[in-house]
């Protein structure tokens, strides 16, 4: 394969189906014989609080971390799909939080410039227990209501997936990534 260099995320609140989505990508891209790698949600992996009960030492690790593990799979692998983004953690900070941390505000802006594309997942449905993320919907909406205050905050272009598309999600989030990563087409003689 001789395509472009990418890093695409998906972002939106949990229990979405941005995982589901992202190893659809992957496998599509994949048949297409893309040299790629996943960035898996880092807040499954945490060894401190997530959720409701997190505090700001566990979600400045998980963004660190998600940046740790981006820089890796980008220096192995030409494509790098992620299942959520800086800004996705960053979010979670700031409802821990209550309020903006310069230091990660700076940190997390300059970040999101190495995505070459964002896809936002619409919250649908309230989330289904799976033992690891926050089952409460009202958690899950105050999570994508403040992901998209943060995003028209700092005007983020992003692929906005609609809610009654859901069946063609796919089809669309493989043609934007194909454009990114695929290879230029020859002109014709």
């Amino acid at each position: 394969m001789n395509g472009r260099r990418a890093k695409i995320a998906f972002i939106g609140t949990h229990g979405v189906g941005k995982t589901t989505l992202c190893y659809g990508l992957a496998a599509r891209l994949k048949r297409r014989d893309v040299a790629l790698d996943i960035v898996h949600e880092v807040a499954r992996r945490s060894p401190l609080p997530i959720n409701e009960t997190t505090t700001a030492t566990a979600q400045r690790w998980i963004l660190l971390t998600q940046i740790a593990e981006e820089l890796v799979a980008a220096a192995r692998y030409p494509v790098v799909l992620c299942d959520r983004s800086v800004l996705d953690n960053y979010v979670y900070l700031l409802l821990a939080t209550g309020r903006a941390d310069p230091t990660f505000d700076r940190l997390v802006g300059d970040w999101l410039a190495t995505y070459d594309l964002l896809v936002y997942v619409p919250c649908f449905a309230a989330p289904a227990p799976d033992g690891v993320r926050a089952a409460d919907p009202e958690f899950q909406r105050a999570v994508d209501l403040r992901l998209n205050v943060e995003l028209a905050a700092r005007d983020v272009p992003v692929l906005r997936l609609a809610d009654e598309g859901r069946a063609s999600w796919l089809d669309l989030v493989e043609r934007e990534a194909w454009q990114r990563v695929g290879s230029p087409q020859l002109e014709l003689l």
